[in-house]
């Protein structure tokens, strides 16, 4: 069991599980690595798995018409990391999810985690609560976005995460926040000659 303390502690945060639940729950994660600028997920293919992050960063992205890439989430160490949509729904996917990283994760594949939240009420409730405050984050960040300057919205993100502001591309962190690269470097050496 000390191998799954990670996600057993995050789920601790929220609900509690008796030791036979928890033994249940870790009977169906699978663990893999996965090598930097893997896919995990791709437009067209359902996603089958919740997929949490043990060690490693990962972003999910979607290619516009003209073919740019719009970073929707990124991830790292003890945050989940899907297509919610696909995976929610079980239609095929509209994003990728890329590790930035060497990563290591665990996935439960939705013909496995649904029937065992049906069982384990906590488990449900968990994921239940993790989904709605993933909601409730995105939604928040469609506000920045429409709401903020470019800059107020880099020092959001540097105030909140400043652990992985130093991990993501430029790029990636760029598109994220929906500015460009060179608009992204710009603040970055603003920011730099001030302090």
């Amino acid at each position: 069991m000390k191998e799954y303390s990670t996600i057993l502690n995050n789920i601790r945060r929220y609900v509690n599980l008796t030791s036979e639940e928890e033994e249940k729950f870790v009977s169906i994660i699978k663990t893999s690595r996965v090598k930097k600028k893997q896919f995990i997920i791709q437009p067209g293919f359902v996603c089958q798995s919740r997929t949490y992050i043990v060690e490693g960063a990962f972003r999910v992205f979607y290619l516009d018409d003209e073919g740019k890439e719009h970073t929707v989430s990124i991830g790292v160490e003890d945050w989940f990391v899907t297509d919610f949509f696909s995976y929610i729904n079980q239609e095929p996917a509209m994003n990728f999810a890329e590790a930035i990283e060497d990563s290591v994760i665990f996935q439960m594949r939705h013909k496995d985690i649904e029937p065992l939240c049906k069982e384990i009420h906590g488990l449900s409730e968990y994921f239940r609560l993790t989904t709605e405050k993933a909601f409730a984050f995105s939604r928040r960040r469609v506000i920045s976005s429409i709401s903020m300057t470019a800059e107020q919205r880099y020092d959001e993100y540097a105030e909140k995460y400043p652990h992985i502001i130093s991990r993501v591309p430029q790029y990636i962190l760029a598109s994220y926040l929906g500015m460009s690269p060179e608009f992204l470097s710009k603040i970055r050496k603003r920011k730099m000659t001030k302090s």
